[in-house]
């Protein structure tokens, strides 16, 4: 897909050197950035969900649960 945007001469001049240093195109740059940014913003908003919920609900586990996963370890060490 082909996208037209503007990007201030600063920014576009220190992608173009970036891309040049990594030897990846300048199109690679974009999609990796973009790709970043774009993760990092959906993992916040999970955040903010789990936030939300947890604003009412306890995060407290079930004592048969935490015995559950206790057993699980079996001796195991970390």
């Amino acid at each position: 897909m082909r996208t037209d945007i503007a990007i201030p001469r600063p920014i576009s001049e220190a992608a173009e050197q970036l891309a040049q240093k990594l030897d990846i195109s300048l199109s690679e740059l974009y999609t990796a950035a973009l790709t970043a940014y774009v993760t990092t913003h959906q993992k916040n908003e999970v955040t903010e969900r789990l936030n939300q919920v947890y604003e009412t609900e306890t995060s407290t586990l079930e004592p048969v649960l935490v015995q559950l996963q206790v057993a699980s370890l079996d001796g195991a060490t970390w």
